[in-house]
């Protein structure tokens, strides 16, 4: 199914349960390194910092969320697609939303191996700022900041 028959709507608490589902998947789909915390503690993480703390949207198809965002005032902080998901434009569908929420610019950091995130950032406008060594993230993995105007 294309993005078309997908809702996006704002996250609720108990969509944590989802969101969480979400980031575990895409994470656990794209990368070869584990993740910094447990299942567990991202779980705890979604539901006691990440709703709480931005504005998070999810692509809710069927009643099950598919896609997950968080943003903070000039930040994209998180965007996942569930791997059975991806390529049907939901990420885009997210992404236009975070330009209209924040017309003045945003900035977001993806890991460098990502070669998927980067194309779609790149293909939405977005422009290398920053190349890291990875010491400044939990999992010490090479990042690229990202900044749209």
């Amino acid at each position: 199914m294309t993005a078309a028959g997908t809702v996006i709507r704002r996250a609720t608490a108990d969509d944590a349960p989802a969101v969480a589902d979400v980031w575990l998947a895409a994470f656990r789909a794209t990368y070869d390194f584990p993740a910094a915390h447990s299942d567990e503690d991202v779980r705890d993480w979604v539901r006691e910092t990440l709703l709480p703390s931005t504005e998070t949207w999810v692509a809710d198809r069927d009643g099950s969320v598919v896609g997950i965002m968080s943003l903070t005032p000039g930040w994209v902080e998180q965007l996942y697609v569930r791997p059975d998901a991806t390529g049907g434009g939901i990420g885009s569908r997210l992404i236009g939303l975070a330009k209209e929420r924040q017309p003045d610019g945003l900035q977001l950091w993806t890991f460098a191996v990502n070669a998927g995130a980067r194309r779609f950032y790149e293909r939405h406008g977005f422009v290398v700022a920053e190349m890291t060594d990875g010491a400044g993230n939990e999992e010490r993995q090479p990042d690229v900041r990202y900044t749209w105007r």
